[in-house]
């Protein structure tokens, strides 16, 4: 979704900057690229499997039965920081040149698309098992790592009435 957000805000401050600079080569240009930027995306974030760095992530859960201390925004932006410093120098440059950020927006609609389906093994699992995962707070430049802490199991109603994921 940071993603998406950082490609909406960047493609907002190319066409503004390229209009101020009566410059509409660029926004055709750009647009162009975004259509490219969102095919290549979509290609590849149309697989049903899950990708080897998210299986390796959920591989390596630490299990664990205490929580330490939650801080949502802290990991965030711990762990989201090249998405942040990126949108934010894309977008200051985009005032002295339009085509930085135009070209950014694509890389954000690669990325944003690239990913979307991935949650998805996390959930699955979640359900699955009853465990609910939970980022652990790391150094912004080590690899992420999740904690595996008990949770809930969900049992869904199938078509006869009978629970499905009963063991």
């Amino acid at each position: 979704m940071l993603s998406a957000g950082a490609a909406t805000t960047l493609a907002l401050v190319t066409v503004v900057s390229a209009t101020l600079n009566s410059d509409t080569t660029v926004v055709f240009v750009c647009a162009v690229w975004w259509i490219i930027s969102v095919l290549v995306g979509t290609m590849f974030g149309r697989r049903g499997e899950v990708t080897q760095q998210i299986a390796r992530v959920l591989a390596d859960a630490k299990a664990a039965t205490v929580l330490a201390e939650h801080r949502p925004t802290a990991v965030v932006v711990n762990r989201l920081w090249p998405v942040l410093v990126s949108t934010i120098a894309a977008g200051a440059l985009g005032f002295l040149a339009p085509q930085v950020p135009g070209i950014a927006t694509g890389f954000a609609l690669i990325w944003a698309l690239a990913w979307r389906h991935q949650d998805r093994a996390v959930l699955a699992i979640e359900e699955r098992d009853g465990v609910s995962y939970y980022v652990e707070r790391t150094s912004p430049v080590r690899p992420i790592q999740l904690v595996r802490m008990p949770g809930f199991r969900r049992e869904l109603q199938s078509l006869n009435g009978t629970n499905v994921g009963q063991p």
